[in-house]
């Protein structure tokens, strides 16, 4: 019994050592496969109990495990959406299967690098075939909120190179001064006119016409101009002229210590009345409502009424025209933003970072991906630098895991390991034979 205990357990011997070999050989194989996760056998002895005064050998058994926690270094690249994750946490992703039959089922699966580009459909995936996920912006660029617990606010990031966008107009600062000769007994009255372009909707250019109007007195200064603002998008008369979208009369000052500002905003036509506190006044444009901010009450900034010259100072406005998309990045937060060649930039996506209790727990799939399981716990979505994650690393890589010299250490060692065992069978088959010579 003892004797074939021995033999047994050096069969074991080479089968545990045979299973290390190959976890080394994998180990080596992938030392520059980016985001590999080296694997790692344990050996666990075997114990038979045994009579007094005899010893059976209970061998040895293995278990390999891949140690998920391990970071590579991280390496530059020249790609934009080639990304790493610098401390805990993982990128989202799914199968380019999954996406292509397109019913809304996308599998979760878990990676810590990838080199994602675009493909023919605009989806950032990875030579291997993993698409990434990101939660979508809103059209202000806002994320939305979404389930943290579930993949159910997650899509395929898909990226347009085509992709238009434009920004309307809500906003206008007007500083203009108006002439105060102007307002005075005597004075032709002159109308000073001014034309302010902006941007719709669909990102065309309007304009808004403005044209003040003095209040000219039998005697003295009034001090007074009629405001009236008409949009080229509105209604037209029969002579071919916009409706008038608003009408303001304008009372500026003329004392010492605050002349040629303005006193008083009154609304007397169309338009939303004037805000002394902000300075703005709300006009409704063909797109939807404007501020116009012609400055607060007693402010040298906006509109004043000074001399004899007519002189927009400065005209401000928000908004944008139609532009291409020139660029994509992202940032450390998982932020996918889009550069535009108007000048802008616009928030596409979030990536969000997974974590799992145990990441050493997860099931290990091709293209070093990943899939949870109960071992590994139930996942988190946690913005990348929250919480215990760490943040998204763009125009990097991680490396391989792997440390060839030590592997290349643990192979002697094995290779040692196993040709003791194969010594100890062949003195097993020895002893055996000394034992059928006994009946000689």
């Amino acid at each position: 019994m003892t004797i074939s205990s021995s033999l047994n357990a050096s069969v074991a011997g080479l089968r545990a050592n045979a299973s290390r070999l190959a976890t080394i050989s994998d180990n080596i194989s992938n030392s520059s496969t980016y985001g590999y996760k080296r694997v790692v056998t344990d050996f666990h002895s075997m114990v038979i109990e045994s009579g007094q005064g005899t010893y059976s050998a209970g061998g040895v058994r293995t278990t390999t495990s891949r140690l998920v926690d391990e970071r590579g270094a991280l390496v530059s690249t020249s790609n934009p959406t080639d990304l790493a994750v610098r401390g805990r946490g993982m990128l989202p992703v799914t199968s380019e299967t999954s996406v292509a039959v397109n019913n809304g089922e996308n599998p979760l699966f878990l990676t810590t690098t990838g080199s994602f580009r675009p493909d023919a459909q605009g989806y950032l995936r990875t030579p291997g075939g993993m698409v990434l996920l990101g939660v979508p912006a809103a059209v202000d660029g806002t994320i939305p909120n979404y389930p943290r617990d579930s993949i159910d606010g997650l899509v395929p990031v898909q990226i347009n190179a085509n992709q238009f966008a434009g920004e309307a107009t809500t906003r206008v600062d007007l500083s203009v001064n108006l002439p105060a000769t102007s307002t005075r007994e005597g004075s032709a009255g002159e109308i000073e006119t001014l034309t302010v372009e902006y941007f719709d909707n669909l990102g065309a250019s309007s304009n808004l016409g403005i044209t003040f109007t003095p209040t000219v007195p039998a005697t003295g200064a009034s001090n007074e101009w009629t405001m009236e603002i008409r949009d080229s998008e509105s209604d037209v008369d029969l002579n071919g002229i916009p409706d008038i979208v608003g009408i303001y009369t304008l009372t500026f000052d003329d004392s010492r210590g605050g002349g040629g500002t303005l006193a008083s905003v009154v609304n007397v036509g169309p338009g939303g009345a004037y805000d002394p506190v902000t300075g703005a006044l709300t006009i409704a444009v063909d797109g939807g409502p404007m501020d116009i901010n012609i400055g607060e009450l007693g402010s040298s900034i906006g509109l004043t009424q000074l001399s004899d010259a007519f002189a927009p100072v400065s005209i401000s406005k928000n908004g944008t025209p139609v532009g291409s998309m020139t660029s994509i990045e992202i940032d450390e937060n998982g932020y996918v933003r889009a550069s535009f060649d108007i000048g802008i930039n616009r928030v596409l996506y979030q990536i969000p970072l997974v974590d799992v209790p145990n990441v050493n727990g997860l099931e290990a799939l091709d293209q070093q991906s990943y899939r949870v399981t109960p071992d590994s716990g139930t996942f988190f979505l946690w913005d990348a630098g929250d919480g215990p994650t760490g943040d998204i690393v763009s125009y990097a890589r991680e490396e391989s895991a792997t440390d060839v010299a030590g592997e290349l250490t643990e192979l002697i060692q094995t290779q040692r390991a196993y040709s003791s065992n194969a010594k100890v069978i062949q003195t097993v088959d020895e002893m055996l034979q000394e034992t059928t010579n006994i009946k000689r």
